[in-house]
């Protein structure tokens, strides 16, 4: 295994090491499990926590945005490792 050093725009830096990237990632599994479940209830009438108006908007937003931010980051970093050349790994002999 060889190691690889690449670099990404300041500005992913910043994002990744902000808070805001924790509450993200941490959305992350919102995103997967319970955003779609409650537009599954809300459209069977059964999710009356809070009304349609906010419930519906907000699982949208957290399906689409959330895995965006996670697409545009590695598709920087994805960018960076295909411009860098990689060395092989050294492969050892059997003993």
């Amino acid at each position: 295994m060889s190691k690889v050093t690449i670099e990404i725009d300041s500005r992913w830096v910043k994002i990744a090491r902000s808070p805001l990237f924790f509450i993200v990632s941490a959305l992350q599994g919102v995103s997967v499990t319970f955003a779609p479940y409650f537009l599954y209830l809300s459209a069977k009438g059964q999710f009356v926590l809070a009304p349609e108006r906010v419930v519906v908007p907000l699982c949208f937003v957290v399906i689409f945005l959330v895995p965006l931010s996670y697409f545009r980051l590695g598709s920087a970093v994805i960018k960076e490792l295909r411009q860098k050349e990689i060395p092989p790994s050294p492969v050892t002999a059997p003993r």
